[in-house]
């Protein structure tokens, strides 16, 4: 909706990003407005704050080179609106939602509220649907539930973007292959960073199923906090207009709490931990939970957003609060990364609070639960022993514990790097349970006897790290 446009020109002063301007009461809040400088130029923003002295505005380009004697400000649109359609699939965005792939602009079906529409408590269903992403560890260990949101936290210099490439080109729900689209939303990328998710979705022909929000490093910090409601805009009409079954890859959320914490400063916010907002938890929330099954509509939203925690520390604010609002969490593992295991995620810290409501009989496999429990235990089991090994050497185990210390080797080399393999649940358990069958029976206290004696001594040499013999 275009509204009549009116014009503000006492513009009092420009901290950062932001432009504060007299006698704009009237100025609706997340209203969209023009800055037209002197010089003809026009800068986009959004009024992020109003009172009865003045508005406060972000700017969405640099506010450098701005005459506050000569800057107007002009409302655009009540709110931020992104104009969404179906053709949107295949194509790629900057985080303000213009193409960047060389197209002409999307011819919207719809322009809707970038801040979406509350979903009521009373119409969502329980998410019980597996979603296969071809990764084990993650399968098997610590599964993605449709309509979940499962956060994956990483560390600076380990390979989670490689990571969110592979789920983005392999992640689907068995059965709705044809119904099942991607949403990728990356904030704060370097050119390379750019050139690696751009190469990699075209060569993989990912990108057909796929739209692409970019966000670049040296873009405006406000268009990072604009960049993931664009993403979950687009992926709520898709999911909830289409009917589609929409996975959405937020990366990184680091990136986007350090705009919102910009933002802050240059506001002269009271500062929380660490510096961040105070409000950075519900603003984190109110990006997560639009993710979730509505009743009577086909579609879903699922999300996986990635965080890389600074200083690896997952006490820090970020993780912690995203902890607190999602349903587990991937960990992504510096200790594997360096032993060259791809992807290193660590079973033992992950956890997904649905699993148990999307595998088992009839979703995934029987035996899949009790191979997740027998897995976790053995291998930290095998933990346990290499530390003791450090301190005694190997000559004071048992046979048993020599055992349990080639089972912990053999699930990193074989379960947990599965380098760019991409294996369905049956193979995942398969290779499971080729490991967990250099085991003794006797140890497999997890597992019924009906599995034991159906699955025990499985061959899957063929399968070790996506190599054929």
């Amino acid at each position: 909706m275009t509204l009549l446009k009116k014009e503000y020109n006492d513009v009092a002063y420009i901290s950062g990003p932001l432009l504060f301007v007299n006698a704009a009461s009237d100025l609706a809040y997340g209203a969209i407005v023009d800055i037209r400088d002197g010089n003809g130029r026009t800068r986009g923003g959004q009024v992020i704050s109003v009172s009865t002295e003045n508005a406060v505005i972000q700017v969405f380009e640099e506010t450098r080179g701005l005459d506050l004697a000569t800057a107007s400000v002009s409302l655009v649109e009540d709110v931020a609106r992104l104009g969404v359609s179906k053709e949107m699939i295949g194509r790629r965005f900057d985080g303000l939602g213009r193409p960047i792939d060389g197209l002409p602009q999307v011819v919207a079906d719809k322009r809707l509220d970038i801040n979406g529409q509350p979903m009521n408590p009373a119409a969502r269903e329980k998410p019980e649907e597996f979603i296969q992403t071809g990764i084990s560890t993650i399968d098997v260990n610590t599964s993605l539930i449709r309509g979940q949101k499962l956060p994956i936290f990483s560390g600076s210099g380990l390979p989670h973007n490689e990571l969110a490439a592979q789920i983005a080109r392999q992640a689907k729900v068995p059965g709705h292959e044809g119904d099942f689209a991607v949403v990728f939303a990356a904030m704060g990328l370097t050119q390379r960073e750019v050139s690696f998710f751009t190469q990699e979705f075209e060569r993989t022909g990912a990108l057909a199923r796929s739209v692409l929000f970019l966000n670049r490093a040296d873009d405006p910090a406000v268009e990072r906090l604009l960049t993931p409601r664009m993403a979950l805009t687009t992926a709520e009409y898709l999911a909830f207009e289409h009917g589609y079954h929409v996975l959405v890859i937020l990366t990184d959320l680091t990136n986007y709490c350090e705009a919102l914490r910009e933002i802050g400063g240059a506001r002269e916010e009271i500062p929380g931990r660490r510096g961040f907002p105070g409000y950075m938890y519900t603003d984190l929330a109110n990006l997560y939970e639009r993710a979730g099954v509505v009743q009577g509509k086909p579609g879903s939203v699922t999300q996986i957003p990635i965080l890389s925690m600074p200083d690896d520390d997952i006490t820090h604010p970020i993780p912690d609060l995203t902890g607190y609002i999602t349903e587990g969490q991937i960990v992504v593992d510096r200790g594997l990364n360096a032993k060259g295991i791809f992807p290193p995620i660590n079973p033992l810290p992950s956890l997904s609070r649905l699993q148990g409501n999307g595998i088992g009989k009839g979703k995934t496999r029987a035996d899949h639960k009790n191979v997740s429990d027998q897995l976790f235990a053995a291998y930290a089991n095998g933990l346990d022993l290499r530390k003791l090994v450090a301190i005694t050497g190997e000559d004071a185990l048992t046979e048993t514990d020599k055992l349990y210390l080639r089972f912990a080797d053999d699930f990193e080399t074989y379960f947990i790097g599965q380098g760019g393999q991409d294996r369905s649940i049956e193979e995942s358990l398969t290779v499971a349970w080729g490991i967990l069958s250099k085991l003794p029976q006797s140890q497999l206290t997890r597992l019924s006897r009906d599995s034991i004696d159906k699955f025990y001594g499985t061959k899957v040499d063929e399968m070790w790290r996506g190599n054929r013999i």
